[in-house]
């Protein structure tokens, strides 16, 4: 009888028991990679398209966080790229596939993005640079001009056909030629195109940013060209064809000559054993569709120099989800050399976001050693933000710590080191109104990263529906803070606005303004009253109907509570927090109380007011849209609970993410 030990055993080993080939020249030597790729010409372009389709497929399959020996290295012919040079088609596009891998690696690896996927840019000794690789772009260039050349004769009339008589066809079918030449153009375009988005990116400062578009552009425009030729490569397809079109790595739904997927595997000892499954052709080109619109999106950001904005672009980007390579492009132009898209100091953008007068924003104070540690804190946290949701949290729940303790150092040097600033030549009241600024600042941002860090926790589904009611009670109280510190920022800095002489007439106009609520922080309120109101709700739920707080068999509600917030328990964000002060705040709440305080219709309000401030901001209305939903459909709720909750015994309540991804929405159903 086999031993389970040993069925295991054979398992991990099947994969090597498949390899054909133990060597590179062994496959090439059985024919696997022929060089010209048939003697029949039209069988020799169907099948350069063939391997172009399955080449895209690989490079989507490796973006996705699977080994580059196992996917775009898996082509034979990019493993031997002398064997290629005398046929300039198959050669030059190899090139190229080499140079854009070799791109989004460097991108990669410099963000150090790659933490979450280390695999992706193992390079595994693989010939990622060959000589000559940067002419590669040069030999496309000419190979595309002679197959344009070549179309355009498909084209001509008769009459002019004569004059480019001597332009050699591609294939010997003169019916398919112009099928074929479309075919091979908007795949060649694509990679051309494609990479320089990659070059145009990397530029300094965000100087490519422009240039870099309207590759994009063309790019997008490649892949829809691309799509269009799958009706045409179907039914002119040779050879054998995969079952399941849907799911062929080829427009024509062949299999490509020259890939072997285990040969690295048996080759180089760090690859992987395992297979893989690459990614069907469309939806590689799905992938690169999203991809170039996430990149596209990067673009358009306007290097807005404040901090603030700079965050809320990261979050309202990362909404979309966007993959490895794309947030790896994000984080080189935001952090570049310890400076804001490589131009600005992080110090005087600290400033900035702090308000403080302009005058004081390059002063020397930022070569103390406690404002240079805040400088790193900022460039983490950019960093981290631009990580997947499950890396980012995690690292949020760890720098916590650091900000809390920089607050502790900054608040000792405001108090009580101005002894050792002195050297650097500053007056004590503008040392004191600098620290004070950057400590108010520094507060805001640990309040806003515990909130961050909280919410991500609904998108990760990391809290079950009888935890909501704590998740939101904390939040809620974090919200409160961040309140009171970002409004009182924006009072100084509007007041550091107003220290030119005014006349006397203004004042009434002045005094008027003042008493006016930021539209940031009215936002922030909104927040504020939908956590409060779903807290309410889900309290009285549980106090009434005795519902959403069936403890776990594990552990009771005071460990569960500890476990959720033990990272800001720790750094004390609030002070004096403990699950004695939620439960004696929840316990007061009750069904008939709840369309007494509807917090659901004080957001109502507040989002009604903010339309007029986000008009022209497309992304704030559309988030003031699914607040707005979530505050109607939980204000109908509550009205309807608080009437019928205790009457009717069979009424089922659940909480939904159908409406925003961190508020739930109150679903009310007669079972």
């Amino acid at each position: 009888m086999v031993s389970s030990y040993m069925v295991t055993i054979l398992i991990f080993l099947l994969p090597c028991l498949l390899w054909r080939y133990y060597s590179v020249d062994e496959a090439i030597e059985d024919g696997i990679a022929p060089v010209p790729l048939s003697p029949n010409r039209t069988v020799d372009v169907q099948c350069i398209i063939d391997i172009m389709d399955h080449l895209l497929a690989c490079e989507a399959t490796w973006h996705k966080g699977h080994s580059l020996a196992q996917t775009v290295f898996a082509c034979i012919y990019l493993l031997r790229p002398e064997r290629t040079a005398s046929h300039p088609l198959l050669h030059s596009y190899c090139r190229v596939i080499r140079a854009t891998c070799n791109a989004v690696v460097s991108v990669v690896s410099e963000a150090r993005t790659h933490e979450e996927e280390d695999i992706f840019t193992m390079t595994y000794g693989l010939p990622l640079k060959v000589d000559g690789d940067d002419k590669g772009l040069s030999l496309l260039h000419a190979v595309e001009e002679t197959i344009s050349r070549q179309l355009r004769a498909c084209k001509a009339s008769s009459s002019k056909r004569r004059s480019v008589e001597d332009t050699e066809p591609l294939q010997t079918n003169p019916d398919l030629e112009e099928g074929y030449c479309k075919a091979l153009l908007c795949r060649i375009r694509f990679h051309k195109h494609f990479y320089h988005v990659l070059t145009c990116m990397r530029r300094p400062q965000g100087k490519g940013l422009e240039l870099a578009r309207k590759h994009i552009t063309s790019c997008l425009l490649e892949l829809d060209n691309i799509l269009k030729t799958l009706e045409f490569l179907r039914s002119n397809k040779c050879g054998t064809c995969e079952d399941g079109q849907e799911n062929t790595t080829t427009a024509s739904g062949c299999p490509p000559i020259g890939f072997d997927a285990g040969l690295n595997a048996r080759l180089s000892a760090p690859t992987p054993p395992r297979t893989i499954k690459i990614l069907s052709w469309r939806k590689a080109v799905e992938y690169f569709q999203k991809l170039l619109n996430d990149l596209d999106t990067i673009c358009s950001f306007s290097l807005d120099p404040l901090l603030d904005e700079v965050f809320r672009f990261v979050v309202e980007f990362q909404k979309s989800r966007p993959d490895l390579v794309a947030r790896a492009h994000l984080q080189l132009l935001l952090v570049k050399d310890g400076k804001l898209y490589g131009r600005d100091s992080m110090f005087a953008a600290i400033s900035k976001a702090a308000s403080l007068p302009e005058i004081m924003m390059n002063h020397e104070i930022q070569k103390t050693e406690a404002f240079v540690q805040l400088e790193q804190l900022v460039i983490n946290l950019i960093k981290v933000l631009s990580t997947n949701a499950a890396w980012q949290r995690r690292k949020l729940g760890k720098i916590l710590q650091d900000w809390r303790v920089i607050y502790i150092q900054l608040e000792l040097v405001s108090s009580r080191d101005f002894g050792a600033a002195s050297s650097i030549s500053i007056s004590e009241g503008d040392y004191m109104k600098i620290s004070q600024c950057i400590l108010l600042w520094v507060e805001e941002q640990t309040y806003w990263i515990s909130t961050r860090f909280l919410v991500l926790g609904f998108e990760l589904e990391l809290y079950s529906p009888n935890e909501y009611c704590m998740v939101y009670w904390y939040i809620n109280i974090l919200l409160m803070k961040l309140i009171e510190k970002t409004h009182l920022k924006l009072l100084t800095g509007s007041e550091v606005a107003k220290r030119k002489v005014k006349k006397k007439k203004d004042s009434a106009k002045d005094s008027i303004r003042d008493f006016l609520i930021p539209p940031a922080v009215l936002l922030l309120r909104c927040h504020m009253y939908l956590s409060e109101g779903l807290t309410m709700m889900l309290a009285a739920l549980r106090n009434d109907l005795n519902t959403f707080s069936s403890p776990g068999p594990f552990n009771t509600e005071n460990e569960r509570f500890v476990q959720h917030f033990e990272l800001l328990l720790r750094a004390s964000v609030p002070e004096h927090m403990s699950y004695l002060s939620f439960s004696e705040q929840i316990s007061q709440a009750c069904l008939s109380n709840l369309g007494r305080y509807n917090y659901f219709r004080d957001a109502q309000k507040i989002l009604k007011e903010l339309k007029g401030s986000f008009s022209n901001d497309q992304e704030r209305m559309a988030e003031l849209r699914r607040l707005e939903h979530v505050a109607e459909h939980n204000s109908v709720a509550v009205n309807l609970i608080s009437r019928l909750g205790a009457l009717e015994p069979s009424l089922k309540v659940s909480f939904e993410f159908i409406h925003h991804p961190y508020f739930a929405t109150a679903v009310v159903k007669r079972c």
